[in-house]
């Protein structure tokens, strides 16, 4: 590591200590590299092409006309973002899924917001991670995926 001196003022200071304490780091140098990662992070998020993982979280009526099958087919269409998906039964009416999925933050964006903005979907949030998109099954395997029918 590199050891680097800044100047700041008192109450950007007193912002990372009082984080520093909430946040249980051991030392302000702690605070602002996480601070820096998180703001490198939102940088390379802007990027549709950069390789990402991330999980999409939404909740939807299950009894909404055609929207189970929708969500399905949509999921179909873009199997090769999907790692895998959980879904809950909230109560009659309601169900919760969560997608983990893995590919350009550009293609999990567009896939993300193809599911929230359905009819029925009542609430949706994609959380971003940096990762690398390559998805091959065994070193060296490669294939190509087909969306055609």
């Amino acid at each position: 590591m590199e050891r680097v001196t800044i100047t700041i003022d008192a109450e950007l200071l007193a912002f990372v200590d009082t984080l520093s304490t909430a946040k249980g780091y051991g030392s302000r140098s702690e605070a602002i590299r996480d601070i820096l990662r998180k703001a490198a992070h939102t940088e390379r998020q802007a990027d549709p092409a950069a390789p990402c993982f991330a999980t999409l979280a939404y909740v939807y009526d299950h009894e909404t006309r055609d929207l189970a099958r929708r969500l399905t087919n949509q999921q179909h269409d873009h199997h090769d973002l999907s790692i895998a998906t959980l879904h809950v039964h909230l109560d009659r009416y309601e169900c919760l899924e969560v997608a983990v999925l893995r590919g350009t933050t550009g293609d999990v964006r567009a896939f993300a917001d193809g599911v929230i903005s359905q009819r029925g979907v009542r609430h949706g949030q994609l959380h971003l991670l940096p990762g690398a998109p390559d998805h091959s099954h065994e070193p060296g395997h490669t294939h190509s995926h087909s969306h055609e029918r």
